[in-house]
């Protein structure tokens, strides 16, 4: 409806209304009028009529949105016609010296029921003919506090939601059975499944900000009982700064449910390492690589150089961050494969970076199996190139990404790590380049992880394919594997291990069926099947073994170990003769010396 149309319809609205007010009041109070009391009506009349058209032109009463009309408006409406009602009596004083208080009073509710109901009329027909379009949602909110009112509040007056709060969980005993904006609080979080079925819940919001990862995990683990759909309100500081909406609900993540806080940045000692410095990133096209290479420019390097074998992921993410840090980062993609030894001395001499974080490589178990030569010329000699050209050309830290499988390793991509770790500690001791590696367990969303693949799976309506019931991995989400990865840089001090504390292990089954509950399914409905443990994988994987453990955190959540070293010879042997040694007997070696053990070249030749 036009502006000017909806001034005129209402204008004429409250005219009626303010006419038939007084004079029903007068006819009610004085059914046979005097001449003196029908001039003191008429006058009474067009002066309520005047003062009250003031009053809602002062107050913008035809200027608010009634189909969204609340307790401000319903105030805005009492104080225009308490004033207009109020000048009339002043009127009646000056002109007539009498107040007709019994027939004001009675003017001054009437006006006030008529004129409120005329507006609220609209609001509730508004919400009749919304809600009688839409699908109402029975919404339980899980956090009675100011966050969880906000919510509550929030859903009450947006009617373009299906979300219908209908009672609050909260485990603060002071609340319970109080009425919050009308709301019950109905039971502490031991009784979420038992509410949600009482009052027919479709959806959950978990409105508590200031819980932990492991209360959150404790609290959903309760939601997944039932049937309902599990949703996290937004944090704080994203509404306050305008980036999303009070219900613009976040879905409920794999990476929430680890039960334990992400690693943050000590951002004094990064910046003090990067900053104005030159950085080089291979692998940069990777999930770690990338990542990496977003977070160090927050640290404003000189340059950073993009260096990987893919050319479509390097021009992604060249992109990337050329669309946010043109004129303020020198970057430089640079195509090349860190086999390839005289490339990389060339890209080494050219850049002259300071600090060089190796992401590049070959990290598929099963596949590696298959190709173990492979797996060495990637792993282990591309390792040495990068490893080597950074001493020679005085890189001043060298950081390795490595992994939990180089522990005991039983598989070849594990053994291939390990070699390199013990490659670039034997490095450090005779170079002014600071050697250190860097060992996570899986990384959530990385690609060929497990994540994307269950995802892909349930996509395809299941079943889920999970190797063994009983089989863990350590899991951690991309922005911490790539924090811990340029942390450790800026504690190195040459030949360490850097660890995350990751927390307990997490059941490949248990992730399988939250990621199915997560995406609005039963567990029956996809399914899970157990297809058998691959070649290579462990039931179990560990971040350090036996003797390599420092007990004490150089930084919250991480801590460093000193290697068991190996011989420099024996793995100078491996590089020197792996293309001459059979696909099993490559294998073979690799497993011995990654968990040294003193195998001859020429025992694995026969």
């Amino acid at each position: 409806m036009a502006y000017r149309n909806r001034l005129t319809l209402l204008a004429l609205l409250d005219s009626l209304i303010v006419l038939s007010a007084i004079y029903v009041s007068y006819l009610v109070l004085h059914p046979y009028l005097e001449i003196f009391k029908l001039t003191a009506l008429l006058v009474s009349s067009v002066s309520l009529l005047i003062s009250h058209h003031i009053f809602a032109s002062i107050y913008k009463l035809y200027k608010k949105a009634w189909e969204y009309a609340s307790i401000g408006e319903l105030i805005s409406i009492v104080k225009a016609v308490t004033l207009s009602v109020i000048s009339v009596v002043i009127i009646q004083i000056l002109v007539f010296q009498d107040v007709y208080v019994r027939a004001m009073a009675l003017t001054w509710m009437m006006h006030v029921i008529l004129i409120g109901g005329s507006r609220f009329s609209w609001r509730l027909l508004r919400d009749r003919l919304v809600n009688n379009h839409m699908e109402i949602k029975n919404t339980l909110v899980i956090g009675a506090g100011s966050a969880g009112t906000m919510v509550v509040r929030q859903l009450l007056n947006n009617h373009d939601t299906a979300l219908k709060p209908v009672a609050f969980i909260d485990d603060d005993p002071n609340k319970d059975k109080l009425d919050i904006l009308g709301i019950p609080v109905v039971g502490t979080s031991k009784h979420i499944t038992e509410m949600v079925e009482k009052y027919h819940i479709d959806n959950i919001v978990i409105a508590i900000p200031s819980l932990s990862k492991k209360e959150l995990k404790v609290i959903f683990d309760e939601c997944v009982k039932t049937n309902a759909k599990t949703q996290i309100m937004p944090m704080i500081e994203d509404i306050m700064l305008g980036k999303v909406a009070v219900n613009q609900f976040k879905e409920v993540e794999v990476e929430d449910l680890l039960g334990r806080e992400p690693v943050e940045l000590d951002i004094n000692s990064i910046s003090e390492y990067v900053t104005s410095k030159t950085i080089l990133v291979t692998g940069a096209g990777g999930s770690i690589g990338s990542e990496i290479c977003r977070q160090i420019c927050r640290f404003s390097p000189k340059k950073i150089v993009l260096l990987g074998h893919g050319e479509n992921s390097i021009y992604q993410i060249d992109m990337e961050l050329r669309r946010l840090y043109l004129g303020q980062i020198e970057i430089i993609p640079v195509i090349a494969d860190i086999q390839d030894r005289n490339r990389i001395f060339e890209v080494m001499d050219t850049h002259r970076p300071d600090v060089v974080y190796h992401a590049a490589a070959h990290k598929h178990v099963p596949l590696m199996e298959y190709n173990p030569r492979e797996a060495v010329k990637n792993n282990v000699l591309g390792t040495k190139n990068v490893a080597e050209g950074s001493d020679t050309y005085g890189v001043k830290t060298f950081v390795m990404i490595s992994s939990d499988k180089a522990v005991n390793p039983t598989n070849v991509m594990g053994s291939t790590k390990r070699i390199a770790e013990m490659l670039i500690q034997q490095l450090d001791k005779h170079s002014t380049t600071k050697f250190v590696a860097v060992r996570f367990g899986n990384v959530l969303g990385s690609r060929g992880s497990v994540i994307p693949l269950f995802k892909q799976q349930i996509q395809a309506g299941g079943p889920l394919s999970v190797t063994h019931p009983d089989m863990t991995r350590y899991f951690m989400t991309i922005p911490e594997a790539s924090r811990l990865v340029i942390q450790a840089g800026s504690f190195a001090s040459g030949g360490e291990i850097f660890v995350l504390d990751m927390g307990e292990p997490v059941k490949i089954v248990d992730l399988a069926k939250n990621l199915i509950q997560l995406s609005g399914y039963t567990i029956e409905e996809i399914g899970i099947e157990f297809s058998g443990i691959r070649p290579g994988e462990k039931m179990y994987e560990e971040l350090l073994r036996e003797g390599e453990v420092h007990p004490e955190a150089v930084f919250p959540m991480i801590f460093v170990g000193k290697s068991l070293q190996n011989t420099y010879e024996q793995i100078s042997t491996l590089i020197d003769n792996y293309d001459s040694l059979s696909e099993s007997n490559l294998k073979e070696y690799v497993l011995s010396l990654a968990n040294n053990k003193k195998i001859l070249l020429s025992t694995v030749s026969n």
